[in-house]
């Protein structure tokens, strides 16, 4: 039986394409600037976003944590929603790396508003550490794959800029964000200093992230990449793929959300089961608390019938579409969940929530 695989979109498997070109990628010495492809890959991805360059890294973690360094000193907050992957899931690299804390917000739907924003800046003053950066998530994987907009994107930029401080942008998923709103990445991302996104998440690549920015930034920025232990050599090999996933895989962005939207919709007419986040893009986050299970135990479940979803915590349960989980992979994993779930003694008066 093969296993359909809604763990996460960092699943999906090179294409046909990917390994064609990985397999005749030139290569050279990319410590020493002369990968040619990793060099075309940083400069398309740069022209993707309207920066000036681009920073080819193995991970987004380590993108986020090369821009919170670009952009502050040691001692300062960074101010990010509380929910974020820079707080939550990078093993603090913001303090190991950076020397910063966190200044969590609480937001609807993940989506920081300039007016929140605004009254946690701090100034440089004599007992509490100065804000050093605002970090933002496009789109906010916690909160279901929720889409900031443009406008509210804009409006922070503007108001953080008056400010003396940056923005950075944790776009893993950016792509999937442009796709929902009908716009470019370009314009999506025109005010923001540096962004980072995935390549081997929503774009199917087998690995790797980029940073974009300025040149002043990203010729820093690469000193921190080898300082993290991120410095590639015959690299080429891997960015031939990133530019096959830069030139075909958004169009096909949509076919995921369709997904996303189809499996959210079952899930909430299954006893037992709700969705707890409007599904915007490809992410649906749903609690089973009404079934009578926890998560480790429904997802063993789920596996005996050949579907691979995590849990968050005890109660709560993510699954990601991508392509290679096609509309009869997620309708095959809709039945298999209500299977689980209707086959379940619920607790006394729990039902849909």
């Amino acid at each position: 039986m093969n296993l359909i695989d809604l763990r996460s979109d960092t699943v999906t498997r090179p294409t046909a394409a990917m390994r064609r070109a990985m397999a005749g990628a030139e290569v050279g010495d990319d410590v020493y600037g002369e990968d040619p492809t990793v060099n075309r890959l940083e400069q398309r991805a740069a022209e993707i976003f309207g920066k000036q360059a681009g920073l080819f890294v193995p991970s987004g973690t380590m993108g986020n944590t090369i821009a919170v360094k670009l952009h502050t000193r040691h001692g300062q907050e960074v101010i990010c929603e509380a929910r974020s992957h820079v707080l939550n899931y990078e093993l603090a690299m913001m303090a190991w790396f950076s020397g910063c804390v966190a200044r969590p917000i609480h937001a609807e739907d993940g989506i920081l508003t300039w007016d929140q924003i605004r009254g946690e800046i701090r100034p440089l003053a004599r007992y509490y550490a100065p804000t050093g950066l605002v970090e933002l998530e496009n789109t906010h994987n916690m909160a279901g794959g929720s889409v900031m907009p443009l406008e509210v994107a804009d409006q922070i930029c503007d108001g953080v800029h008056d400010a003396g401080l940056k923005v950075h942008l944790d776009g893993a998923r950016i792509f999937n964000a442009a796709t929902f709103l009908g716009i470019e990445v370009k314009r999506l991302t025109a005010k923001m200093d540096t962004v980072m996104f995935c390549l081997s998440k929503a774009l199917g690549a087998p690995i790797g992230s980029l940073l974009v920015g300025t040149a002043e930034d990203m010729a820093q920025a690469r000193l921190y990449r080898k300082r993290l232990g991120g410095g590639m050599r015959q690299a080429g090999v891997l960015a031939a793929a990133g530019l096959i996933a830069l030139k075909e895989m958004p169009a096909r962005l949509s076919e995921d959300h369709a997904n996303a939207q189809l499996l959210a919709q079952g899930l909430d007419r299954i006893p037992g089961i709700h969705v707890t986040h409007r599904v915007q893009t490809n992410i649906v986050i749903f609690d089973i608390s009404g079934t009578g299970l926890d998560t480790t135990m429904f997802s063993a479940r789920l596996k005996e019938h050949g579907v691979l979803i995590n849990g968050i915590d005890s109660t709560h349960m993510r699954l990601l579409t991508h392509y290679d989980a096609g509309r009869q992979d997620c309708e095959r994993a809709l039945s298999a969940i209500e299977e689980v779930a209707i086959a379940l003694p619920r607790r006394p008066g729990a039902g849909s929530l």
